[in-house]
């Protein structure tokens, strides 16, 4: 298994999968709608989307996170 200290990347990892597997799909069912090609054309995106999503999320999660913990009441 993953060591606990690898958890922040190991999760951004796999919600960078979901999220562009889901955007991408979105967007080439937008654009060619159910077409015989569509999972092709679906996998081909989401891999181009998936590049560019985990090193975003990489360098945007903890900005995010930061910002989120000063907007929060500390209780």
């Amino acid at each position: 298994m993953i060591p606990a200290k690898y958890g922040q990347i190991t999760f951004i990892f796999f919600v960078s999968i979901c999220m562009s597997c889901v955007v991408s799909g979105v967007s080439v069912l937008n654009t060619a709608g159910f077409v015989d090609t569509f999972f092709e054309l679906w996998m081909t995106a989401w891999l181009k989307s998936w590049i560019i999503a985990f090193p975003s999320l990489l360098v945007i999660a903890p900005i995010v996170r930061r910002f989120v913990d000063k907007l929060l009441i500390k209780e």
